[in-house]
């Protein structure tokens, strides 16, 4: 049986795999800097790419090319490439892909370090942005200029919740000649592959439900195409960027129960959300899998399941909603998301508290808005923490 035509779930376990000369059940750990060459010359070969061996592990590792394989095949991707976080990765991205003089559509309401780093500081090297929401494709039509370069979305975007339609997207793109590159951090590849519509580059934070248990930091980045791995792959080591090679490990190992982490996770958050969506004090809640969704037929459509990420504001505002998260007693108030622990958190004075008010306003992050981000521990447990800490407000 070949390995390309199995199943997802099998994949997640048999997937870059290799036989080490002990055998391995599982892949090693090379916690090596540097690798020894046969010869003189099998070094010059190694340099020369005329030899895949391996040379210095910011350029390459057993452990991390393993990763790498690995989640190229859940993506349905050329190659990937493994990262030491999530902004390695949109660096990478940025850097090899854009040039002084080019301009980037993205999400308004992408993860707010990637639109930061864009604003801040690729603008001081001449590459213009346009942030706007893309869940209406005549938005991005209007924004197109002769300089775009870039289609850059996330979806769901990270906190709206809010959906872009994929298919359309590539359509657009490639009347204007442009590189698509999604951010799948919200989805992983368990529930939605932007490579089958089409996209030029898809990343995630790794750190998130690729590993989901909270324990190590990293990102990904994963090619349609030889052609884009040939520009980000060099990028990533001239950044020195590359990931650890017992990040790695952790990643693999974290990988192979995806599939059941996250059907219990949305499982989980599909009840929480129509508890939410039912509770008086509750203003809206916005979860791919409520009919209340602006784009639920769209997430229908693109993605296999509505994930576990949900957005909700209270009838209280920014004042409900901390005295919410200072309540709660399951869940736990810190930022990240997509691991087995159920974590809440408010963007507009942490993850995203530097875009500043009007750009959060204008992308559709109120201040009263909490994100929650449902693990694995039995919904009841959630729903009943939830309730006692609504209580409170």
């Amino acid at each position: 049986m070949a390995k390309k035509d199995i199943g997802f779930d099998s994949k997640l376990i048999h997937a870059g795999m290799f036989d080490d000369q002990f055998g391995s059940a599982t892949v090693p750990i090379y916690q090596t800097s540097t690798f020894k060459f046969k010869s003189a010359d099998h070094g010059a070969a190694c340099f020369a790419g005329e030899d895949d061996g391996f040379i210095y592990t910011r350029l390459n590792n057993p452990t991390i090319d393993s990763l790498e394989k690995l989640v190229a095949e859940l993506e349905n991707g050329y190659r990937a490439i493994a990262t030491s976080s999530g902004m390695g990765a949109v660096n990478t991205i940025y850097s090899g892909l854009l040039n002084q003089g080019d301009h980037i559509i993205s999400t308004d309401a992408v993860y707010g370090p990637s639109r930061l780093v864009m604003e801040k500081h690729y603008s001081k090297f001449g590459v213009e942005s346009t942030y706007l929401d893309t869940t209406d494709p005549e938005n991005i039509r209007k924004a197109i200029r002769p300089n775009t370069k870039m289609l850059y979305v996330e979806t769901p975007a990270n906190p709206t919740m809010a959906i872009t339609d994929l298919e359309e997207a590539v359509k657009i793109a490639r009347e204007h000649n442009l590189i698509t590159v999604a951010d799948n951090t919200f989805c992983s590849p368990y529930l939605q592959r932007p490579i089958d519509f089409g996209f030029d580059v898809v990343f995630h934070s790794i750190t998130k439900f690729l590993n989901g248990h909270a324990d190590i930091v990293g990102g990904v980045i994963i090619s349609r195409d030889k052609s884009f791995d040939d520009i980000l792959r060099p990028m990533m080591i001239n950044l020195g960027c590359n990931m650890d090679p017992h990040q790695a490990y952790m990643v693999i190992r974290g990988l192979k129960t995806l599939s059941i982490r996250m059907d219990r996770s949305q499982e989980n958050a599909t009840k929480v959300a129509h508890f939410l969506e039912k509770h008086p004090k509750v203003e809206w809640v916005k979860y791919p899998g409520l009919h209340s969704h602006p784009q639920y037929e769209l997430a229908k459509k693109q993605m296999k399941g509505p994930g576990s990420m949900i957005s909700f504001e209270l009838k209280g505002g920014v004042t409900a909603g901390k005295a919410l998260m200072d309540n709660v007693q399951l869940s736990i108030l810190a930022v990240s998301l997509g691991g087995v622990e159920s974590l809440i958190q408010h963007p507009a004075s942490m993850t995203h508290s530097k875009m500043g008010r009007e750009a959060r306003e204008r992308s559709g992050i109120s201040d009263g808005l909490v994100r929650f981000s449902v693990g694995i521990e039995n919904a009841e447990d959630i729903i009943a923490d939830l309730s006692q800490a609504l209580e409170r407000v």
